[in-house]
Order: structure tokens, then sequence, then C-alpha cells
């Protein structure tokens, strides 16, 4: 019982946090987001690397942390821009079915996927298609591609490796605190980089800061829920329940924003959320 709140919890965390950066990412630039939302989500880790430690990463296991942490950064910056571009109930499903790429890893490793898997990954293909068409104005008639929708792909694709990267990161025993701060320290160098590059015009009002400053602090709390989640529970269970985030998105979006999908990108959602369950089950 343990398990599934704590994996509940970082499902919520998740799905608010990515809800506030998606929101504030239409008003402020993707940049901007990323270079407040980061320190604090660095800042909180780093807090809890002094009270807990852990094994520190060997250099090969640093290194492939901070290409999860490069690769991670890529995949959010697509993601909160998707939310900010498109329909955060389609972007969020879309970029959930990231979960199918360590599958494909693992194929091209030699593994097979089960039963359960093969039927997720199937399903949550139907529904990426379904999803992805929007209907025009009935004038005009027929269909286009969702806005937003490739950088909810793009999301899906880097998501997925760096769950592959993180795994790898984490294979010689490193602490999971030890294998965070490598990333983030990465990630963060990355978005430092960006904004001397682009300079985006920085949040000044306490409102606008105090929020992503959640937003961070809301992302790394996930991790560390979710992180503590599979060492009470069956991961084949907190993972799934981890992966609902985007139905606490989905819900925030129709709750707050009033937002309204077509019937058919709606039954996409569903097959698409329901591709994702099996995939993490499936295992």
């Amino acid at each position: 019982m343990i398990a599934v709140a704590l994996a509940l919890g970082a499902s919520l965390s998740w799905g608010v946090s990515d809800f506030v950066a998606g929101l504030k990412s239409r008003s402020l630039s993707v940049v901007a987001v990323l270079a407040v939302s980061q320190p604090a989500g660095l800042a909180l880790v780093g807090a809890a690397l002094l009270v807990w430690g852990g094994q520190a990463p060997t250099a090969g296991e640093a290194a492939w942390a901070a290409a999860a942490g490069a690769v991670g950064l890529l995949a959010l910056a697509s993601f909160y821009r998707g939310l900010a571009a498109g329909a955060m109930s389609v972007i969020a499903p879309v970029a959930a079915t990231a979960a199918a790429v360590p599958l494909a890893v693992g194929v091209a490793r030699g593994e097979r996927p089960t039963a359960l898997q093969a039927a997720g990954v199937a399903l949550a293909l139907v529904g990426v298609v379904l999803a992805s068409r929007e209907p025009v104005e009935e004038a005009l008639g027929g269909s286009r591609l969702a806005a937003g929708f490739g950088f909810a792909v793009l999301a899906a694709i880097g998501f997925g490796f760096f769950f592959v990267a993180v795994d790898v990161a984490g294979d010689g025993g490193a602490g999971v605190l030890w294998v965070t701060l490598s990333l983030r320290s990465a990630s963060l160098a990355l978005v430092l980089l960006a904004a001397l590059v682009v300079r985006p015009r920085l949040p000044r009002d306490p409102g606008t800061l105090a929020a992503l400053v959640a937003v961070g602090a809301l992302d790394m709390s996930a991790n560390a829920l979710f992180a503590a989640a599979s060492t009470r529970g069956l991961v084949s269970v907190v993972s799934v329940l981890a992966s609902l985030y985007p139905v606490v998105l989905v819900i925030l979006a129709r709750t707050l924003l009033g937002e309204r999908i077509a019937r058919a990108q709606q039954a996409g959602v569903v097959l698409a959320l329901a591709g994702v369950a099996l995939i993490s089950v499936g295992g």
C-alpha cells in the first residue's frame, strides 16, 4: 500500500509540474522556464544527497548520467514547447509513449517482448495516430496534424533514450541521488549555455518565479517518490501507476483551461495511455 501511495504521489507531482511548466511556456520562452526550474531541482537533489548520501558513480556511470541529462533536457524542452503550442490533453499522452523506446532498444539487443508489451505497442501506435489528427473548421472539412504533435513525438523519443541512459548509469550500483545529481548538473550546464546564447527574458514577478521553482521542486520530488516506490513494491505495478501523470495533466487542462478535443482524439488518448500501461506491466 505504501508503494502504491508513493507511485501515485510521483504521478501527481509530475502531472502538476508539467501542467504549470506548459502553462508558463505559453508566456515565457522554454529556455526561461528551464533556467529557473532546473536550478531549483538541482538544489533539492543536493540537499537530499547531504542527508542520505549513497554510492558515488564511477567515471563511466557519471558519463552515462550526463548523457541522460543532456537527452532528457532536450526532451523536456520539446515537451514544454508542445504543451505550450497544442492541446495538453493530446501532447501529454503522446509523450508518455516514451515507454516504447526502452522496449525497442531491448529488442535490438536480442530481447523478446511479452505478448502484453507487443499489444501495448500496437495500442499506443494506434492511439498516437488517432490523437495526432485534429479537425479543421467545418467549412473546410478534413483534418490536420495537431498543433505541437511534432514536439510531443520528439519528447517521447528523448524521454525514452533518457530512461535507457539512466538505467545504464545505475547498473553499477551508483546511488540514485548521485546519478540524479550528475544528470541534473549536465542539464543545468546546457540550460545556462542556452541562456547565454538566447538571452531570454527572465521572469521577475514573485508569483511566476515561485511557480517555476515549484516546477523544479515537484519534478525532483516525483523522481524521489518513484525511486522510493520501486524499492518498496513491484516495479511492474509502480511503473504503471507513476505513468498515469498524463491523466493528471489532462484533468487539470480540462478543469482549469476548459480544454476540449475531438472524440477521435479522445479515443486516441485512451488507447495511447492503455498502451503505455501494458508496456509497463508487461515487463
